[in-house]
């Protein structure tokens, strides 16, 4: 698994030369209506198991929750799963908000 910090993501989503990843949010349903990334699929950790196959397994996918612990377990869950490119955004989008997107709520 790979990690990458909100400043790299955001530099990544904002080149045009470059295939974004995708960006699972994997945080409880009342975090993502208060905030999230733009772009975000929602898919609540314990709700990972029964819809993984909405998932690509080739798709590169950037696995978001609060502060990167819940996203750190669902990518190696994932990998496990057979995934091959999963990636733990560190700090979660507490680091987003703090280091990207000051204007975005934050809890």
């Amino acid at each position: 698994m790979h990690h990458i910090s909100a400043i790299e993501l955001k530099t990544w989503l904002d080149d045009s030369s470059l295939i974004p990843p995708k960006l699972l949010d994997v945080r409880e349903a009342w975090e993502f209506a208060l905030c999230h990334i733009p772009r975000s699929e929602h898919i609540p950790m314990g709700n990972i198991p029964a819809d993984q196959a909405r998932l690509d397994p080739d798709a590169t996918y950037v696995v978001i929750c609060h502060h990167g612990v819940r996203s750190y377990q669902v990518a190696g869950f994932l990998e496990r799963q057979g995934f091959e490119n999963m990636i733990n955004l560190d700090g979660g989008v507490a680091a987003w908000a703090e280091q990207v997107d000051p204007a975005m709520a934050t809890y």
